[in-house]
């Protein structure tokens, strides 16, 4: 064999290369498993709920890692976790390099949303008010009950029903300003369904993009994200995730990014008290005493009955009137003159909307007050509180800067070292900013920040003239977690429309320790078992053949971790195939040394036309197992990929130990072997 020394020092490198990329992974378990042990040590097991706090606890030490920054000198760097001697490494750098493991073997979170067709078709007729439009939206939700078709589907059936001289195209449905130039009044229906089949299905593709964005900026290793047909739903699966609650928040979230001046506490105070006053009158009305009259046998106890229901039983007059009593609309705080009006309890923050919000009560605002919009701050987890803040609407209940203006945004910290987001928007965002934060300044006025209808926060301008240049800074009591969210979804974009979630399974770390008991025992057993054969069988050739498979292992998973591939329970048992090809080829290779040595050869000529003979039986079955494999590769989903991806590369490692490595340990042993 010509050139051993390039093919000694290629094995040599490729190895070292190979220990270098799988030591990251070793590095990451560490790390992993550190977490787990902090978690473990703070949240006991005779806490209600205990893996789930340990869960979001393992998680938030993580995020920690990958997050924070410490003072080197004059600039701040990452926490490093890895040192090599000639390079160092935070988590970040380390978790990329590690090896990635599917949703069977590490755990995680197996989600499929439902993207909101009924939303999408509001959009594109502009919001329509037509009562023909809209009743057929609310009768295709109740076909889809009990029908198999797709909400699309049933929304034509119901329009048709019920259209009568309308048409689809009508300018207060579909041919409206924002489809102008794609559908014309003119237009008949069937041509009008499949322009709206085409934007649905842009829709839906949109919001994929979107959710994809989002979960890589997530830090989920190697997300499997998969539209299931035209049905509108959308396959996520989430290896290593934990916190199932901060999951669903990052993708069903909607991303409607809005900027709305909001009224003082004092300017709304008199109508939540004109409301509480209704509330305590109507209270009283509807009081009623409940007379209960008890037939005992005892005389005593039915004479107390008596006193009591005439009245002779006297009653404390010291008694004081609760809370609830004085204010029945559920205030727990008035507003300190700043932008939040009032603080409620959390658990009543519906009925607090409701009345409102209630069409009784509105028509008693002032007319300059008549498009008030009442929202939430975000909700803290340990607090059962939640503060209200009203906000100054206007007719067609649009903003006067939107998220769409946003160009990036960041995970930052505030001015008290709390978590925030800070973004930069375009030009023409910078300039509505800076008009709308100037007129704050002036006013005195509170600027607020709401995605997804809640007040992120709401703060006052101090700085004359506005903030110029277009950025400004999201802060408000969240984690760093969620600020880490909040950043990613602003920088992916909004959906464009609600997404839910029809089903949501968790898979526990335990179930996934146990498919890596399965795949690895199996994966010992048949090595064993293997490497014991060929040394049996073929005796010390066999245990040059067992050392090229050992390599050629190392090889696999060095190979796996560089590329960034995914090892998954089938990826396990494509190496365990491989293993088979492996010691196929240098099967072949011996027994046809055996054949040259039964013509008479001699030991060194009998290797040398071996190896050369057996070359094209090997070639031939490894080309057309790796062609099957490349079919299941291209073609095949989540586990028969991932299996095909490990048999691809055993293939390619499989031949390159067998043809020259066992060739290598072959010839350096000069003594004579008997095959």
């Amino acid at each position: 064999m010509q050139n051993k020394g390039i093919i000694k020092l290629f094995a040599l490198l490729f190895g070292l290369v190979s220990i270098y990329q799988l030591s990251f992974t070793f590095r990451a378990n560490q790390i992993e498993d550190n977490a787990k042990e902090v978690a473990i040590a703070k949240y006991a097991d005779t806490e209600d709920d205990y893996q789930s706090k340990r869960n979001i606890e393992e998680a938030r030490y993580l995020d920690s890692l990958k997050t924070s920054k410490i003072k080197v000198g004059d600039k701040f760097e990452s926490i490093e976790v890895y040192n090599l001697g000639i390079a160092q490494y935070d988590y970040n750098e380390v978790e990329n390099n590690a090896m990635n493991l599917g949703l069977d073997l590490k755990g995680g979170i197996n989600v499929i949303l439902q993207i909101s067709v009924r939303d999408i078709l509001k959009g594109l007729s502009d919001n329509s008010k037509d009562p023909l439009f809209n009743k057929a939206l609310d009768d295709a939700e109740e076909l889809q009950k009990d029908s198999q078709d797709s909400y699309l589907e049933s929304f034509f059936k119901a329009f048709d029903a019920i259209k009568g001289d309308t048409k689809l195209a009508s300018p207060d449905i579909f041919a409206n300003r924002s489809n102008l130039g794609v559908i014309s009044s003119d237009m008949s229906d069937s041509d009008v369904e499949k322009i709206i089949e085409t934007k649905i299905d842009e829709s839906i593709v949109s919001a994929f993009e979107v959710l994809r964005k989002r979960i890589d900026k997530f830090g989920v290793t190697s997300p499997n994200i998969q539209r299931l047909g035209n049905t509108g739903r959308i396959l996520l699966e989430l290896p290593g995730a934990k916190d199932i609650e901060r999951v669903k928040d990052l993708v069903t979230k909607t991303a409607q990014l809005q900027f709305w001046e909001t009224y003082k506490a004092q300017e709304v105070l008199p109508y939540i008290m004109e409301v509480n006053q209704k509330l305590v009158e109507e209270n009283k009305k509807n009081e009623v005493k409940e007379e209960v009259t008890e037939v005992q046998d005892d005389e005593n106890a039915a004479s107390d009955a008596i006193d009591d229901l005439t009245g002779q039983i006297e009653t404390d007059s010291t008694a004081t009137t609760s809370l609830a009593d004085i204010y029945p609309i559920g205030i727990q705080e008035f507003g300190r003159g700043g932008s939040v009006i009032g603080i409620f309890l959390k658990k009543d923050r519906e009925k607090v909307l409701e009345h409102l919000n209630a069409s009784k009560n509105r028509a008693s605002l002032p007319v300059e007050m008549r498009y008030i919009k009442f929202a939430w701050g975000i909700q803290s987890e340990d607090s059962e509180y939640s503060e209200l803040y009203a906000i100054k609407g206007n007719r067609d209940d649009e903003p006067r800067l939107s998220g769409s203006v946003i160009t990036g945004a960041d995970q930052d910290y505030d001015q008290i070292s709390r978590p925030a987001v800070s973004m930069q928007m375009d030009a023409r965002g910078a300039k509505i900013w800076e008009e709308m934060t100037k007129e704050a300044n002036q006013t005195d006025g509170n600027i607020a920040i709401v995605l997804d209808n809640i007040v992120y926060s709401a703060p006052g301008v101090t700085q004359p003239g506005g903030i110029s240049g277009g950025r400004s800074q999201i802060s408000g009591s969240f984690t760093l977690a969620e600020a880490v969210d909040l950043a990613n979804v602003l920088r992916a974009g909004k959906l464009p429309a609600s997404a839910q979630i029809v089903q949501a399974d968790e898979v526990g770390p335990s179930l996934g320790q146990e498919a890596i008991d399965s795949g690895m025992l199996s994966f010992i057993i048949a090595l064993a078992f293997v490497l014991l054969w060929m040394i049996f069988y073929y005796g010390k050739a066999g245990g040059f053949a067992d050392i090229a498979l050992l390599l050629n292992i190392l090889l696999i998973f060095g190979v796996l971790a560089s590329l960034g591939a995914v090892l998954t329970l089938p990826g396990i048992a494509g190496i365990v195939l491989t293993i088979g090809i492996s010691v196929d080829a240098n099967v072949l290779i011996f027994e046809r040394i055996r054949e040259e040595l039964a013509k008479g050869k001699t030991q060194k000529e009998s290797i040398k036309d071996g190896f050369s003979n057996a070359l094209s039986s090997i070639l031939d079955a490894n080309i057309t197992t790796g062609l099957t494999a490349l079919i299941l590769f291209v073609f095949g989903t989540g586990p028969i990929k991932g299996f095909a991806t490990t048999l691809i590369i055993g293939i390619l490692t499989s031949l390159f130990t067998a043809i020259f490595i066992t060739r290598l340990l072959v010839d350096w042993y000069v003594i004579e072997v008997v095959i």
